[in-house]
């Protein structure tokens, strides 16, 4: 039983030449996955594209703003031309900002839930609609946060934008669950991406590892694993809204 095998599958990953993202892509295409590299910066595309390549597998670029619905309509048909099947779709752009409350403006609200939420919103209708339509069912998977529930202080919008990430997921995972398209999240804890370092002061990283009964940040490496799973239809063929937690146990600690 090869339960992770996803020889033949067309994987697309919006946000995917970010940290995470294509570590994650890397991952799905040593697998069998062709993958689909979708981002707005066309050099981190293709440092991506080759890492996942370099695994034997078929991956491309494709430049799409995530906020954007003509965009992405447009990476739609791009991709099928290129495979024929959208199978996976992922979604983990991310940004963030330490703005307190009440300095906080409506433009960088918007901008940040634009990102984070508009975005998945918007690529679980189009991608979502197709593979609902193509009728062999698929795997949606959204990048959550330890943020998202309870949220963390300093990152207001941002813990707003995850949770509001959790609650689409359970909605689709419902709605698409007839088409047999399954929608679930991963809530990674602390890893070394971007939009994460910006906010890291010493205290505050004390802070973290106190509170990580692993009591050490996250390598990307090991969320992996977590989308392997969720990609394949054998693996997890029976879990759909599922929010799945990568932390290191963050999630299950209080004081």
């Amino acid at each position: 039983m090869n339960l992770f095998d996803l020889t033949g599958k067309t994987a697309v990953i919006i946000g995917g030449n970010s940290t995470l993202g294509g570590i994650m892509a890397e991952a799905l295409g040593a697998y069998g996955a062709d993958v689909a590299i979708v981002g707005r910066n066309a050099e981190k595309s293709a440092e991506v594209v080759a890492k996942v390549q370099a695994t034997g597998a078929r991956s491309q670029a494709f430049s799409a703003d995530a906020t954007s619905g003509d965009d992405l309509k447009r990476v739609l048909s791009e991709v099928l031309a290129w495979t024929g099947r959208v199978d996976v779709l992922m979604n983990c752009p991310g940004k963030n900002s330490p703005t307190p409350f009440f300095e906080l403006t409506m433009e960088e609200w918007d901008s940040i839930m634009d990102v984070n939420l508009k975005g998945v919103v918007l690529a679980c209708q189009i991608f979502g609609k197709h593979m609902v339509d193509q009728g062999e069912g698929g795997s949606i998977i959204n990048i959550s946060s330890v943020s998202s529930d309870p949220p963390l202080s300093r990152v207001f919008t941002y813990s707003a934008s995850k949770a509001g990430v959790n609650s689409v997921t359970k909605f689709l995972a419902r709605e698409f669950a007839p088409a047999r398209v399954r929608v679930n999240a991963i809530i990674p804890g602390f890893f070394p991406a971007e939009q994460n370092r910006k906010i890291l002061s010493p205290e505050r990283t004390a802070s973290i590892l106190t509170h990580t009964p692993m009591n050490r940040f996250g390598d990307p490496q090991e969320l992996q694993g977590a989308a392997v799973y969720l990609a394949s239809d054998k693996a997890s063929s029976f879990v759909t809204g599922t929010l799945l937690r990568v932390d290191g146990g963050f999630g299950s600690m209080t004081i």
